[in-house]
């Protein structure tokens, strides 16, 4: 038997052993976060939609590492204020860091046009993050073949462009990150948002065959699937048929914790994902579930998803228009609107 006080002294020393690991893990994983962080210091990035939303979120997410920014979207009133939000949320950030421009990335020559000033005014890019994108919810019955091709050539060639014009540069010197902002609608076919589907397993597709073709020249390509996010995004898709009602079940699936990730959140997965250079993530725990699901079990996911179809509005004959979110409001669920309204205005949604 040992005395007391030996006991006492032994009690004390594995406290105060246990105490010293703990900080010594706490200070090292500190330290190790700083260091990635640091990674990013005075890097280039492109941000394809950065005026507003998941574009924007992810532009914060960079400039908080110190990363210079270019910036683009088709309205310039929406990237000016997408500018003074970052400058004044992020202080060290200045204003000579950002380039803002109005570009149409739907056309080649502007992708091309904006990859060339934003490596004239910073010298390079190291960083592309293909984001830009629409969506546009209602039953089949009411798409269009023009509204299929409007959002094939946002969500898809978009990033093509982009990616074609800043490629050159990145195989020259070996090195360089490309993120592509796909969607779990790029992995398993959500009803009511067929346009928005077919676009993103088109960039799913594109992006992983890049992974495959450019991983072994140095650059790196990351495929993002999120889930749903409240970014305040409801407010500018485009709804068709029963707009209200449409508007209705997207704004509450966008909205609703426990349903949604914050923007903040999905955005800081990408950028540690950009650090760490993964191939693919899916940012929340649905989406993870949707994407193995849908591989492994193919006919229940059909099922699962036509279950779902039938609780969405029913088509409406003869029409054929789209109408804005912010244009169809009045029928949204109070829970859900708290905080998707509070991420529309984050996020630069309301113009």
């Amino acid at each position: 038997m040992f005395p007391k006080s030996l006991k006492t002294t032994a009690a004390t020393l594995a406290v105060a052993g246990a105490s010293l690991t703990g900080a010594g893990v706490y200070f090292a994983a500190d330290h190790l976060r700083k260091r990635k962080q640091k990674r990013l210091m005075g890097k280039v990035a492109v941000v394809t939609g950065g005026s507003r939303g998941l574009g924007l979120a992810i532009a914060e997410e960079l400039a908080r590492h110190g990363t210079q920014l270019a910036l683009t979207a088709r309205n310039v009133e929406e990237l000016e204020d997408a500018r003074k939000l970052i400058l004044k949320r992020h202080k060290n950030i200045h204003s000579e860091d950002i380039l803002v421009t109005a570009s149409d990335l739907r056309k080649p020559e502007q992708a091309e046009s904006f990859i060339q000033q934003a490596t004239e005014k910073f010298g390079r890019i190291d960083i592309l993050v293909n984001n830009a994108g629409i969506i546009t919810p209602g039953p089949i019955e009411n798409q269009t073949v023009h509204g299929f091709h409007n959002e094939m050539d946002t969500n898809f060639f978009s990033g093509l462009h982009c990616t074609l014009a800043v490629l050159p540069q990145m195989l020259k010197r070996q090195s360089g990150a490309i993120v592509n902002i796909t969607s779990i609608g790029g992995k398993i076919a959500v009803p009511h948002l067929l346009p928005y589907t077919a676009s993103k397993f088109a960039a799913v597709g594109f992006s992983e065959g890049l992974c495959a073709e450019l991983r072994s020249k140095g650059i790196r390509v990351t495929t993002v699937c999120p889930g749903l996010m409240r970014t305040g995004s409801h407010l500018n898709a485009l709804f068709t048929g029963d707009a209200e009602r449409e508007y209705r079940w997207f704004s509450l699936s966008a909205g609703l914790p426990g349903v949604s990730t914050s923007a903040a959140s999905a955005a800081r997965k990408i950028v540690r994902a950009i650090i760490t250079g993964k191939t693919e993530i899916a940012i929340t725990p649905q989406a993870i579930l949707a994407a193995r699901l849908a591989h492994l079990c193919p006919e229940a996911t059909i099922q699962a998803m036509s279950a779902v179809n039938s609780m969405l509005p029913k088509p409406v004959a003869g029409q054929s228009s789209s109408r804005r979110g912010a244009d169809a409001r009045g029928k949204e669920i109070r829970p859900a609107l708290v905080l998707a309204s509070a991420a529309a205005r984050k996020y630069n949604q309301f113009h």
